[in-house]
């Protein structure tokens, strides 16, 4: 399990391993007891609570900030395990972890409707911008997203850099694409070597772009952890497709017994709890200069 630090350069050959999971999504998510559909607490003796969450709420740090809060109130160890969207609501679908914290509603509701998961429960917000080069080649500055997008494809003097790894930047990205008039399939992914697939998750696909003076979709999170690293700068920060809402799920063991229910929804109390909210509010502020989330417990923000 990865718990308690943020990735960087040492945590390199972590990233490709949870790559490389993605790639097979049928091998467990342990490599030793507990596995997928045994107990936690009986094969290991210990409470333990398993969360798969995005890698823009780890790249932030936040979970730096709550593991050992919710650890110490609960009497438990919180295994937080980051990955793309797609890849940790198939960890919830496997049974691998107890309760997923995620950023895609769509993907979010069809889990729940499944019955993979029990509840979704928003809990914090912020938004999607554009970054790019400051010199801005391309000429999307100030434009709507999907005008912004339509300006990339056409331009031929820009590289887009993709997560291109179904997570829920990747989803939004896909669906401001087609909110454009744009095939993804046709006009963007084969349209020719402009449009990269990074395959990784938002630190190092900023990173990326930042190398290679191209542009990309990032939550303002994740954008302002990493802006003192990074030649990117925002250039479409306006327009409806731009919200990007986190929800917490507690995994149904209806669907597999091995799920602890009962630490799942401890978690998805404690994320919505007035004194978490509060915490979620401030993170960031003193750091960076502004909160790089907004509470929003159990509502979905307009």
């Amino acid at each position: 399990m990865i718990r308690g630090r943020r990735p960087g350069p040492a945590l390199a050959g972590t990233l490709l391993a949870i790559v490389s999971l993605a790639a097979f999504p049928s091998a467990p998510l342990h490599s030793g007891p507990p596995g997928a559909g045994e107990n936690p607490e009986a094969a290991s003796g210990a409470r333990r609570v398993r969360v798969a969450t995005t890698t823009s709420l780890y790249d932030t740090g936040l979970w730096d900030l709550l593991e050992p809060r919710f650890e110490e109130r609960y009497g438990v160890e919180l295994d937080v395990v980051y990955a793309g969207t797609g890849i940790a609501i198939e960890y919830g679908r496997r049974g691998d972890v107890d309760a997923i914290a995620v950023h895609s509603r769509p993907q979010e509701e069809r889990f729940v409707e499944l019955g993979y998961g029990i509840e979704r429960v928003p809990f914090a917000y912020n938004y999607f911008l554009i970054v790019g080069p400051p010199d801005d080649p391309a000429g999307i500055r100030g434009k709507s997203p999907e005008a912004a997008l339509r300006s990339l494809a056409a331009s031929g003097k820009a590289t887009f850099i993709s997560r291109g790894d179904d997570s829920g930047t990747h989803n939004r990205e896909k669906e401001i694409w087609r909110r454009a008039g744009l095939d993804y399939e046709a006009d963007v992914r084969k349209a020719g070597p402009w449009y990269v697939e990074a395959g990784r998750g938002m630190g190092p696909t900023l990173l990326m772009a930042g190398e290679k003076g191209a542009y990309t979709l990032c939550d303002i999170g994740t954008f302002s952890a990493y802006r003192s690293r990074v030649e990117v700068v925002p250039l479409v920060e306006k327009g409806a497709g731009l919200l990007n809402v986190y929800s917490v799920i507690a995994c149904n063991p209806g669907k597999n017994p091995g799920v602890n229910r009962t630490g799942a929804e401890d978690l998805v109390r404690f994320l919505t709890s007035p004194e978490v909210q509060e915490l979620i509010g401030r993170f960031g502020l003193e750091r960076y200069g502004t909160p790089l989330f907004i509470p929003c417990a159990g509502e979905d923000p307009r």
